[in-house]
């Protein structure tokens, strides 16, 4: 039997996954990647910065590569699938929206905290000016409470945006606590539904098929689970679970294995799993894309990686704070030599 639910995969390995491999990425990559997701039918590729756009910076990364070229070259093979970009209002501004779009970008998805919705209005808006499709992200979604959820995704929703998200930037939640979040969405907003997962705590999958299940119809996956921490649903597999659930996204399965194992496996640095820092992201539920920053901080300052991370947790440090992790793994050190 087959469940005819419209499930639309967005992949997000040339986003997210710039965090794993420090906002490396090339054009050649880029265009390898992006034809062969277009080849396999993936709906929706995004393309940027693994913070957004405008996020090439000495606190976020440099990129190897202006991210503009790299949507442009993704734009160029994208065929049938539409270019996304994610924008962080307070990195990423109008300016850079609107190149995205002259540029062929069809999705703008505008991230904030998930308690700050109200700093997405004038960018939202201004993505449905360019006529784009928009989409809501409300990240660090574990950090508040389920009514809050609902609040702010409401506010998207009355700033344009066509799906808001439940984000799961640390991989902390568990299956139980997505259901109860996709669940009231779905009850509360006359809009698309999506998740967006990290697997520090090897529940991304379980996590996406709970989503789905409550409704969710917008899914985000990377290709070998290429994303920070310790990576996303990974969305080859996730295509064929689906698929043995009788849930067709219309993607190529063979087209994606091959993909995950001809084209993006030799980008990786090292094979994304999950490792104790990855791990202790989760269990901490700290920002996925300071694993990287917390381990350069702890050699530099010879301390343990998990307790600057930990520490992260306790002082519930979010996306936009990376300068922190330095100052705490100061003071970690500072406090050991007394």
């Amino acid at each position: 039997m087959t469940d005819n639910r419209d499930i639309l995969i967005t992949e997000v390995a040339l986003r997210d996954g710039s965090h794993a491999i420090a906002h490396q990425y090339t054009v050649d990559q880029v265009l390898n990647v992006a034809k062969a997701l277009s080849d396999a039918n993936v709906p929706y590729i995004e393309v940027s910065h693994g913070d957004g756009l405008a996020g090439s910076s000495l606190q976020y990364g440099l990129s190897k590569t202006d991210e503009m070229k790299l949507i442009e070259a993704a734009v160029s093979v994208a065929g049938e699938s539409k270019i996304a970009v994610l924008l962080l209002p307070g990195i990423g501004t109008l300016h850079e929206l609107k190149e995205a779009a002259n540029l062929g970008a069809k999705m703008a998805r505008i991230a904030t905290h998930v308690t700050e919705a109200d700093v997405s209005a004038q960018h939202i808006a201004y993505a449905k000016e360019l006529g784009m499709e928009t989409v809501g992200f409300l990240m660090m979604s574990h950090m508040a409470p389920v009514d809050k959820i609902v609040e702010q995704a409401k506010l998207m929703e009355s700033y344009g945006a066509d799906t808001v998200y439940t984000v799961d930037s640390a991989g902390y939640l568990l299956p139980d606590q997505v259901r109860e979040r996709i669940r009231a969405l779905k009850q509360s907003v006359g809009v698309n539904v999506g998740f967006h997962g990290h697997n520090n705590l090897s529940l991304a999958m379980a996590n996406t098929l709970a989503a789905i299940d409550e409704g969710a119809n917008r899914i985000d996956g990377s290709v070998r689970c290429l994303g920070a921490g310790a990576g996303n649903t990974q969305t080859e597999v996730l295509i064929a679970v689906l698929e043995r659930m009788g849930i067709q996204t219309g993607v190529d399965l063979y087209k994606m294995m091959d993909l995950a194992e001809e084209i993006v496996a030799p980008i990786l640095h090292v094979p994304q799993e999950i490792t104790r820092d990855s791990l202790t992201l989760g269990y901490a539920g700290v920002y996925s894309s300071f694993a990287l920053h917390a381990k350069r901080a702890a050699e530099k300052f010879n301390v343990d990686s998990r307790d600057i991370l930990i520490e992260l947790g306790k002082r519930k440090v979010v996306g936009g704070q990376e300068d922190m992790i330095v100052d705490v793994a100061a003071e970690i050190a500072k406090a050991r030599m007394k």
